[in-house]
């Protein structure tokens, strides 16, 4: 329910886009705040589209022999679930702070919608992602791992009082390279790959446009009153 004496929503999530390359510390407190204000001051839902600054960053189950060689690249902890990976230039990070007490206080159904929503958008470019039992991310056949999959999208969520943040990362033409630092996810049988990767020419306004339109198929606007 709402916060006392706060009218309930049902308004769609704002969706912001920050210009510019963002480091991360800064914008991961502001997360954390508006996701506080959801809770709190019945503020609005939302989603913010960046990239960041090159950085490291390690989820609750981040191991520590799976970071190899990150270098002068900065290294961060943080509280989000999942272990180690990178973020940086050329890929589209999506923080998703939505109320799960209005969308259902599932959170293994949140991570499921969340990778349905970037199924359905690599698929508008033409990219058959796949989920992988067991590993949240989406996922694109390969002949050169052996598992003959490679990461194209990660997934990395946190929930604070039935609200969730941090969100996915979609990489679109990233220096794939960066990821040799780490065993990313702590997935050693499958490579990282890219949409420049596989070939497919793509901005990133017209994947933004892409995840907005896709989004309401997976996170309709509750009614009011929920």
């Amino acid at each position: 329910m709402p916060p006392p004496n706060l009218p309930p929503q049902n308004l769609p999530p704002l969706w912001q886009n920050y210009p510019d390359l963002q480091p991360y510390a800064p914008l991961v407190a502001a997360m954390q705040a508006h996701a506080a204000a959801i809770r709190h001051d019945g503020a609005s839902e939302a989603i913010w589209l960046l990239e960041h600054e090159p950085v490291y960053t390690g989820g609750t189950s981040a191991k520590p022999h799976d970071l190899l060689n990150p270098g002068d690249v900065p290294v961060i902890e943080v509280g989000r679930g999942g272990q180690w990976t990178w973020h940086g230039p050329g890929q589209r990070v999506a923080y998703v702070m939505l109320d799960l007490t209005r969308r259902g206080q599932d959170v293994r159904a949140l991570v499921h919608a969340l990778e349905g929503w970037i199924i359905a958008s690599l698929a508008a470019f033409g990219i058959a992602g796949q989920r992988r039992d067991g590993l949240p991310g989406i996922w694109v056949k390969s002949g050169t791992s052996a598992s003959g999959l490679d990461k194209i999208a990660a997934i990395g969520i946190r929930i604070s009082r039935w609200v969730s943040w941090h969100g996915i990362s979609i990489n679109l033409d990233p220096d794939l390279a960066a990821f040799d630092a780490i065993v990313p996810c702590g997935v050693s049988d499958g490579g990282v790959t890219s949409f420049a990767r596989l070939g497919i020419s793509a901005t990133m306004d017209e994947l933004d446009a892409v995840l907005k339109a896709q989004f309401d198929r997976f996170f309709p606007t509750p009614a009011a009153g929920s």
